[in-house]
């Protein structure tokens, strides 16, 4: 299950006057377009389509085309309501993505039907936000099948693959393209199309042993699961794998260390906070900081790599670590990006500590006790040194076309007047 056009749905949940109407959501500091309504999509609006071009062409403004700030927060909520919502239709749910689920489900060809309705039905009446459900025996069958029921009016957002008369499911594979696929990018379409397979049919009745050796263990599982073989599993949750990245662009440039040392600060916080939901633990901070592309006169990447003293979550190491890098920092220069990265993860307590080498701030649980504070009194409450400054940033994103925050915060609630 998927919601369609994620972020603009999300805004006309709440701005009925949006319904209907060109409609896209832009990036960080209002860059370019990341969602797109169809309606903006048949104006011929790009994905990734910078806004300051859109809003200065002609065409775009005559038919009335509304840009939207990214709106994370509400996003976030309502992602967090849909997935909940889904709860209530299996126990078995995989949030793929902030829009996206697989749900464990069994049934007649009827009752599978009647339930992806129900569930498209269920979304749309408590949140306002149209889904389309695709079903199938394996993941990457059902990422197809909801794929079909997306660009198929007729199916009106529902598509149980086995349903499908075996004519037009031959018909569908043939038709489309093995970069269609899941998990099937450019550079892997271009190797498979340089050994003649084209298509997803072309795929799926290949030699799986063959193209395991070629590729790997992944491109047979997808072959498997295009034959109908379950080869992909359910996940509760997507573990943290080899290295966490934070990083933004800056919507007004960095000149001093001051304000790199908060930027640091609050990036270190974010990853000790991520390490400790996904209990786990890194031995290894890499810092860097850059200027514009575009800036040839002050052109300056400095970066910094620290080995932490032990594998680590706790949010004042990673600090310390993180703002190793401000000696590299020049006053003055336009910094336009930041970002810190840790890596070398590890599960909480696979390195057993020494009790004389155990970090006193880890042992007191301190890292945990500023995200318990930060959810009960939000996510600007607290923080460990200049990260925890209450007026906040200057360099935060710009978002000059932002709706309210309409389900998180009380004074931007939606005010409904009757009479």
């Amino acid at each position: 299950m998927d919601v369609n056009s994620f972020y603009v749905s999300c805004e006309r949940a709440f701005d009925p006057t949006l319904i209907g109407r060109p409609v896209i959501v832009l990036s960080n500091n209002d860059g370019c377009a990341v969602a797109r309504s169809d309606e903006a999509k048949a104006l011929g609006v790009e994905m990734g389509a910078p806004w300051f071009k859109l809003e200065t062409d002609a065409t775009f403004r005559g038919a009335g085309l509304v840009a939207k700030s990214s709106n994370y927060e509400l996003y976030g909520d309502l992602s967090s309501r849909v997935m909940q919502l889904l709860g209530r239709h299996s126990a078995w749910v995989e949030v793929y993505s902030i829009d996206e689920a697989f749900l464990g489900v069994r049934g007649t060809l009827p009752e599978l039907q009647q339930l992806a309705r129900r569930m498209k039905q269920d979304v749309m009446d408590h949140l306002g936000l149209p889904v389309c459900v695709g079903i199938a025996k394996t993941k990457t069958l059902a990422k197809l099948a909801n794929k079909a029921a997306k660009k198929n009016a007729h199916l009106e957002g529902v598509c149980v693959w086995e349903a499908v008369t075996l004519a037009d499911r031959e018909q569908l594979l043939g038709r489309l393209p093995v970069v269609e696929i899941w998990g099937i990018g450019p550079r892997l379409t271009k190797r498979l199309n340089g050994l003649g397979i084209w298509t997803m049919k072309d795929l799926r009745d290949s030699d799986a042993v063959m193209l395991r050796k070629r590729f790997s263990i992944v491109m047979m599982r997808t072959i498997l699961e295009l034959r109908g073989i379950p080869c992909i599993p359910m996940e509760e949750e997507h573990e943290i794998k080899d290295q966490l990245i934070f990083s933004r662009s800056f919507s007004t440039p960095i000149t001093d260390t001051h304000g790199m040392e908060q930027v640091l600060g609050i990036y270190a916080q974010q990853a000790s906070a991520r390490l400790h939901k996904h209990q786990r633990q890194a031995k290894v901070l890499s810092a860097w900081a850059m200027t514009s592309y575009y800036n040839t006169k002050d052109n300056h990447q400095p970066a910094v790599t620290v080995a932490l003293p032990g594998p680590t979550a706790d949010p004042l190491l990673l600090t310390r670590a993180a703002k190793e890098l401000l000696p590299q920092i020049i006053n003055g220069i336009k910094y336009a990006r930041a970002g810190i990265v840790v890596t070398d993860i590890r599960p909480t307590g696979t390195q057993e500590t020494f009790e004389p080498f155990v970090n006193p701030h880890e042992a007191k649980e301190i890292g945990p006790l500023i995200q318990k504070i930060k959810q009960r009194h939000g996510a600007s409450a607290v923080g460990l040194g200049l990260a925890g400054m209450k007026a906040g940033p200057e360099w935060t994103m710009r978002r000059e076309m932002m709706s309210p925050r309409y389900t998180t915060h009380w004074d931007e609630l939606l005010v409904v007047k009757a009479g």
